[in-house]
């Protein structure tokens, strides 16, 4: 499970919509890279403050009847955030009346979000630490007046509200008693002692909308990940699997949960991942994705079908050159399938009992209701639409309205333009695989002149970059800012091609992937002058990894950042604390099949390095834990080779803190600076 550093970047210029032919080559930006325009936070004391002053969006919520939506957002500031808090926001569409604040208390901020409908359109559900900062509890506001009622008082963590179809009920889920957030991304708790496999389990919970009750109803020894309600209200949809939560995802199963008994079936136990689980209107079938997935919020896959009854799944996009990311049914029973379509956002209508599929809209940006990937939010009919949108050129708005035809309700971040140039779709060949990736000009690009180029290899693996406003996150996006070209490939074991694409790097690792890369390489010096002799290249998680095993197999690059990276899958097994995700992609356990891992580890070749490299890793990261980039850091300075190695204290896999992403930023620009300018 090697998530990107960039979670939350993925997209591109707006309103390409639904005319001329579906080719990212149409160019997403089409504006003159040499016209000056004005750029928010771009200046000489500090260049790449632009990309810590976007303001963020969490979350867009419609409202069932498809006339109110709500959003989170979080205030723009250093690192984006304003020290932790979250506002929600509410607005009417049919209406020209300013958005409301929708809050559990006065004061100024607190942390809130996590939005849910009632089924009437009436009520919003949203949980808040209005009464307790730090300790989340579930309220819920009646949008016709009134103040925020609280619901709950648990001493834990809660998530994901939804409520009943009958209005009665809001489920939640609930990791009670426990000691920091879930996931893997977040940083772990440190471990002396007697090391035991300690670990909380996140439960389905339904909370009583009249009275305020709350009963955990799923077993205690098992993890919940998403969920669904039937539309009588009486079974919950969910997928689960027991024991430790962060590392059991990629062999969760399929389960149905009777809400008044608690009795938990299992009804399809898939080959590869699960996820976004949606039961349809008549309750009789619930539709999922399924494929090879590297990290539990990083969906892709094929889209099926799985009656109730007899519990035998159908493929509904087998063979559709697109990887599904999230799912939602209309009333009228048409299945709604959002896509990453080679490295664009893609809108795609379903006829379960035909099996045909529409393509109702596709463009190079980024849609999301809150997923990394493409997303929305519908209406209970599905004429209408809300989402956070975004892109290379645009900075994050809430849009809302029918699919193709919807309009701009925020506009929180007018007046700020990119501080980097043209983002270009670039196409090539490598192996019989048609691959994709995005090329970013340099800010104020000369077209006479020559320029270094970066090469940014994304997590995952199975993630697939989509063009989207960067943030504090996006380290790499910092280069174009001061004069380089930034090449962002989707190489073999990406999403956006189709399933046959995305597992095409089982058990290669650093192989077929790699070749990719470098001739995604060939392709960005073809069309751009960039200077071959100065070519960098980076990458955090999967992609530290693929940095760590590029400069082992080439001299090309003449520098090199690597972020929590991975220097040996033989040792990283032991160390992360997440191992399942492994299984899936080499075959086997280490312990079975010592030879495949490696054969992949950039240790196996570390006597070929000599390239300069900076190494970059949280002190607490329990995907990619510190003992990697050690490792590595150690070999390259036992061998004269140029190197640093940095370690940020209490960062997770995903740094968090200003400072330090500030750091990352600062430090890999120094880097290229040094060994490329």
């Amino acid at each position: 499970m090697l998530m990107t550093h960039r979670c939350k970047r993925f997209t591109l210029a707006l309103l390409l919509a639904t005319t001329g032919p579906f080719l990212c080559a149409q160019q997403a930006q089409k504006d003159n890279a040499n016209e000056k325009k004005p750029v928010a936070g771009v200046d000489a004391d500090d260049p790449y403050r632009v990309l810590f002053l976007a303001h963020q969006f969490e979350q867009a919520a419609l409202s069932p009847d498809g006339k109110k939506v709500a959003w989170v957002e979080q205030l723009a500031g250093e690192g984006g955030t304003a020290n932790g808090k979250r506002d929600v926001y509410a607005a009417e569409l049919e209406t020209s009346r300013a958005p409301v604040r929708i809050s559990a208390g006065s004061a100024a901020h607190y942390d809130e979000g996590d939005l849910a409908w009632s089924p009437d359109s009436q009520q919003l559900a949203f949980l808040s630490d209005a009464a307790e900062e730090g300790h989340a509890q579930l309220y819920v506001m009646n949008m016709n007046g009134g103040d925020a009622r609280k619901l709950t008082g648990v001493k834990g963590f809660l998530a994901t509200p939804r409520w009943s179809p009958d209005g009665k009920t809001v489920a939640v889920l609930f990791t009670e008693n426990a000691t920091r957030a879930a996931g893997p991304l977040v940083a772990e708790t440190p471990e002396t002692g007697e090391i035991k496999d300690a670990f909380f389990e996140q439960r389905l919970a339904l909370v009583d909308v009249a009275s305020g009750a709350l009963r955990q109803i799923s077993p205690a020894d098992t993890y919940i990940y998403e969920y669904d309600w039937t539309p009588d209200s009486k079974s919950i949809v969910l997928t689960a699997a027991k024991g430790n939560g962060d590392n059991n995802w990629w062999t969760a199963q399929l389960f149905v949960l009777s809400t008044t008994s608690g009795q938990m079936r299992s009804i399809y136990k898939p080959k590869l991942q699960i996820a976004r689980p949606v039961a349809s209107p008549n309750g009789g079938s619930v539709a999922f994705i399924e494929g090879l997935m590297s990290d539990e919020d990083s969906v892709g896959g094929d889209v099926f079908l799985l009656p109730l009854s007899d519990g035998i799944p159908r493929n509904l996009s087998a063979e559709r050159r697109t990887s599904a990311s999230a799912l939602a049914w209309t009333s009228g029973g048409k299945l709604i399938a959002f896509e990453n379509v080679d490295g664009e956002s893609g809108i795609a209508r379903i006829d379960p009992s035909s099996g045909k599929i529409e393509d109702a809209y596709r463009a190079p940006e980024l849609l999301t209701s809150g997923f990394w990937s493409t997303s929305a939010s519908l209406s209970r009919d599905g004429s209408v639409a809300a989402f956070v949108r975004s892109s290379y050129a645009e900075p994050p708005e809430i849009w809302a309205g029918a699919i193709g035809k919807w309009k701009q309700v925020t506009h929180r971040n007018a007046g700020m333009k990119p501080g980097w140039g043209e983002a270009r779709c670039l196409h090539w060949k490598s192996d019989g695989f048609a691959v994709q990736g995005w090329l970013i000009y340099p800010r104020d690009f000369d077209p006479t002149k020559k320029y270094p180029m970066v090469v940014s290899v994304h997590g995952g693996p199975s993630v697939g970059v989509q063009p989207s406003w960067p943030s504090a996150f996006d380290y790499e996006m910092a280069l174009p800012l001061g004069g380089y070209f930034l090449f962002l490939p989707n190489p073999r074991g990406s999403f956006g091609q189709g399933e046959a694409f995305t597992r095409a790097n089982v058990k290669d690792f650093g192989y077929g992937d790699w070749k990719d890369i470098l001739a995604g390489v060939d392709e960005a010096l073809r069309v751009a002058p960039i200077d071959p002799q100065r070519l960098g290249l980076t990458g955090w998680s999967y992609g530290g990894f693929m940095t760590m095993w590029g400069v082992t197999q080439t001299d090309r690059f003449r520098a090199a950042v690597a972020g929590a990276g991975i220097a040996n899958w033989s040792s990283y097994y032991g160390e992360n604390k997440v191992d399942q995700w492994m299984i899936p992609f080499f075959g086997k356990s280490v312990y079975d099949d010592p030879q495949v891992y490696a054969r992949s580890a950039p240790l196996t070749f570390i006597k070929n390095v000599r390239t300069p490299t900076l190494i970059l890793v949280g002190d607490s990261d329990g995907e990619c834990p510190t003992p990697q980039s050690y490792e590595f850091w150690h070999a390259l300075k036992t061998l004269g080779v140029e190197t640093q190695l940095v370690v940020y204290e209490r960062e997770g896999h995903m740094f968090v803190k200003p400072e330090h992403l500030r750091d990352v930023i600062r430090r890999t620009a120094a880097w290229f600076d040094a060994h490329l300018k």
